[in-house]
């Protein structure tokens, strides 16, 4: 009798508690130093309930950027040129673009004006 192998699916192993990839458990630390800065002023003034709720509001933005991609609707010019990309990747981008002083150039062809 012949053995034969079972091929596996990859997909979910590279993942923390399921719901985190390195990236997103990456991004989602990096948000929660900005939040735990807000934290610890909060807590001197007795407010830490509201120190936890804006780090946890940091954190899942940082896991939104980490995690999501931008869909892919015609209804908006940003989403028709950037769909189906991921977020932290269009920030990156972004930023390089600022970084460099870029400008975009856009030529706007006249047309010949019929002189009589």
């Amino acid at each position: 009798m012949r053995t034969y192998e079972i091929p596996r699916n990859y997909k979910g192993e590279g993942r923390i508690l399921y719901i985190f990839s390195m990236k997103g458990l990456m991004y989602t630390a990096i948000g929660i130093v900005p939040g735990l800065l807000f934290y610890f002023i909060f807590n001197m003034l007795g407010l830490q309930m509201l120190g936890i709720i804006i780090t946890a509001i940091f954190g899942l933005i940082g896991f939104a950027i980490g995690t999501f991609k931008i869909p892919d609707t015609k209804k908006f010019e940003f989403t028709e040129k950037t769909g189906g990309e991921n977020i932290d990747d269009i920030i990156k981008r972004a930023i390089k673009f600022k970084q460099k002083k870029n400008k975009i150039y856009v030529y706007k062809k006249e047309e010949a004006k019929d002189e009589q």
